[in-house]
């Protein structure tokens, strides 16, 4: 065969979609009983294939890597992935948030349709096919695990698509990083992002309000802040706020064992009306009727004051408010990499050349969550996936072509006009 693209997620499929389009015979092999089961995951409430906002804006998402990532996000960027979904007959909408979704809001319609073409086009599916790496001194030679046995394959090229290691009973579990690491790839640890994080709650806060969200609320740490909700657990904090200053807190906590973040329960409210409200005489009320009343403090917003705000504070209304608007929460470590929504760290792009091609690795190419970088939830991950999918297709195609690194080149001149 040509090509063999190892991984049947979002990027895998779109590095065969995209080298059937420079006549290439693809054979896509997956550890799983079918592909894309982490994009119908995403799915389930409501597939974000991307977000609508501007390319300046929307590149910065990808914080230190968006120089990396911009050349291939401009070759196919947020409007490209809706266009691409169109013509497999899926229309999307932008949300309120600017989320863009299917009409239908279904992963499954968008999978089908796209497996339909694939296989049209000629692309042949080996599905329980774990890789196990290449065959000793022959480095084309590919060998996977299948259900009769071992098997052994010869590709000219080959994708790697496998995924980090968040969610692995969807098959994204980081085995691909000893085999790389043998060949001598240097790669950066695989970290949990997208995570929760622990607090260490009492048991009388978390038997009373683990499960409940924490709506209009806006969380600051270390110069940053954004508004939104999230949701205490048994025993921390997750949901997309949280999400979304995740990295920031995982580098904290692994330099100094722990990070500390402020919670405004109150946002759309100053410090001064605040104080101002608290100031008014509650008479014989109790202090939680008084929050209730006077601020509809109330449920697990009131909780967490009592969590943690110390007693004497409670009683002092210029420290309660204070507390109001930024009450400290610190977190203690983040959740295993198994319960992230992504994973951080991988094959960093200075391991490969424009293509997506492994510099030690002539003739493989890497695309998708394996890759070094990171992004908030909200259509971010998705689209840089799909994205270093076709990259890598393109880089592929070209290399086989005998154009090693074309299609980098030319995203790069597309970047600087």
């Amino acid at each position: 065969m040509d090509v063999a693209v190892i991984g049947g997620g979002p990027a895998g499929l779109m590095a065969a979609e995209t080298l059937t389009g420079s006549g290439r015979r693809v054979e896509v092999f997956d550890a799983m009983p079918s592909v894309g089961r982490k994009f119908l995951l995403a799915g389930k409430g409501g597939l974000n294939l991307t977000h609508s906002e501007a390319f300046e804006p929307f590149v910065g998402r990808y914080a230190e890597r968006s120089s990396a990532l911009r050349p291939l996000l401009q070759a196919f960027d947020n409007q490209a992935l809706r266009a691409w979904a169109q013509q497999l007959g899926v229309s999307t909408f932008v949300g309120s948030s600017g989320r863009v979704f299917p009409t239908d809001l279904k992963a499954a319609p968008l999978l089908r349709a796209w497996l339909h073409r694939l296989r049209e086009r000629g692309v042949r599916f080996h599905m329980r096919h774990r890789w196990l790496g290449w065959a000793e001194g022959h480095p084309g030679v590919l060998r996977l695990a299948a259900p009769s046995g071992e098997v052994q394959v010869q590709a000219t090229a080959t994708v790697l698509a496998l995924g980090g290691a968040s969610w692995p009973q969807l098959g994204s579990n980081g085995a691909w990083v000893p085999l790389l690491a043998a060949r001598g790839v240097a790669l950066a640890p695989l970290r949990p992002s997208n995570c929760g994080f622990d607090v260490g709650w009492s048991e009388h806060f978390a038997s009373r309000h683990a499960g409940q969200p924490l709506k209009g609320v806006a969380l600051s740490f270390d110069g940053w802040q954004q508004a939104g909700e999230c949701v205490v657990t048994a025993g921390g904090v997750e949901g997309s706020l949280v999400y979304a200053a995740s990295a920031r807190l995982r580098e904290a906590i692994a330099r100094e064992g722990s990070a500390t973040f402020h919670l405004d329960l109150l946002p759309q409210r100053s410090l001064a009306w605040v104080q101002a409200e608290l100031a008014h005489p509650r008479g014989p009320r109790s202090l939680s009727t008084h929050l209730k009343t006077r601020l509809k403090l109330e449920g697990v917003k009131a909780g967490l004051l009592w969590e943690t705000v110390p007693k004497p504070d409670q009683a002092d209304p210029l420290k309660l408010a204070a507390a109001i608007k930024a009450l400290p929460v610190r977190v203690q470590a983040a959740r295993p990499i198994a319960e992230a929504i992504s994973t951080a760290g991988g094959v960093p792009f200075e391991a490969l050349d424009a293509g997506l091609m492994l510099r030690a690795l002539p003739g493989v190419f890497c695309a998708g969550e394996m890759l070094d970088w990171e992004a908030p939830t909200g259509g971010y991950l998705l689209t840089a996936c799909m994205a270093s999918g076709q990259a890598a297709g393109q880089g592929a195609a070209a290399w086989l072509a005998g154009t090693p690194g074309a299609a980098g080149a030319a995203g790069r001149a597309q970047a600087a006009a």
